[in-house]
């Protein structure tokens, strides 16, 4: 997914990727894998494409200004940031490195889809309901103590990205950054 052709795209894709995340600093925007390329269109101007985390992510302008600034303080004068819808952004992109952050920052890591494609959707009643735990492979456990038996308290927490949940054994609250 990610591409760099000569070395100097390898670095700009490099610099750009270690851009931290605006919502997520403990993330770098490579770990979070919405840096997807970088294209170098002359002596001084570079190509950026970046994905957005869902449509209407509102982190995506700090994220191209940030980029901008990184490159441009190393050496490139002109620098556009190009948003590409497809192939759509994942939580698998995340990387394990990523993942591991998340979790030592408090927030439960999504879980690996287990097929590739769109994620189903499933209509019901109007009220959200968790699905039977008992049923769930790959349980989502608690980043404080590792336990699996948590709760949800909200479908939505601090971003559109993430629940917030509760873990039975240990009593504290956590983000779940679900997956999409």
């Amino acid at each position: 997914m990610v591409t760099a052709t000569t070395p100097l795209e390898a670095e700009l894709l490099r610099l750009a990727g270690s851009v931290p995340d605006p919502e997520l600093p403990v993330l770098s925007l490579e770990e979070l894998g919405v840096v997807r390329a970088v294209h170098v269109r002359g002596a001084d101007a570079v190509e950026v494409e970046l994905t957005p985390t869902y449509t209407g992510c509102p982190a995506i302008e700090a994220m191209s200004q940030d980029i901008e600034r990184v490159l441009r303080e190393h050496g490139m004068r002109e620098v556009t940031v190009r948003r590409v819808l497809m192939p759509a952004w994942s939580t698998d992109d995340i990387t394990e490195e990523g993942r591991r952050k998340l979790r030592e920052f408090g927030i439960a890591p999504p879980r690996a889809r287990s097929a590739s494609g769109p994620v189903p959707l499933e209509l019901g009643p109007t009220r959200a309901l968790e699905p039977d735990p008992a049923a769930e492979p790959d349980p989502i456990r608690c980043p404080h103590c590792g336990s699996a038996d948590t709760e949800l308290l909200s479908w939505f927490s601090s971003t559109a990205c993430k629940a917030l949940r509760r873990c039975l054994v240990c009593r504290e609250p956590f983000d779940h950054f679900k997956e999409v």
